[in-house]
């Protein structure tokens, strides 16, 4: 397991699985329930990358303490379609 220190809360890279075409994947993200924002400022709540990738990660803004269900996820995707007509 990779870890790196960014003051008190890390960020944690670990082997998270390998895909069916043998490429071994990487899971990153923060012991300390914030976002992990990428080296161009792309946010996530965690991260897989490719085994070897070359992107870095520091810790970001602290996650939401609400799940979202998937259909408040796609309306967020989506812009907020839906199939209601006013």
């Amino acid at each position: 397991m990779l870890t790196k220190s960014w003051g008190y809360n890390m960020i944690i890279t670990k082997f998270f699985k390998t895909r069916r075409d043998g490429v071994n994947l990487y899971r990153t993200y923060s012991d300390a329930g914030r976002t992990v924002v990428r080296e161009d400022g792309a946010v996530f709540d965690e991260a897989v990358d490719v085994e070897n990738s070359v992107h870095s990660y520091t810790e970001g803004e602290p996650l939401p303490d609400e799940e979202i269900t998937a259909e408040e996820a796609l309306a967020i995707i989506t812009g907020g379609a839906d199939d209601e007509t006013e």
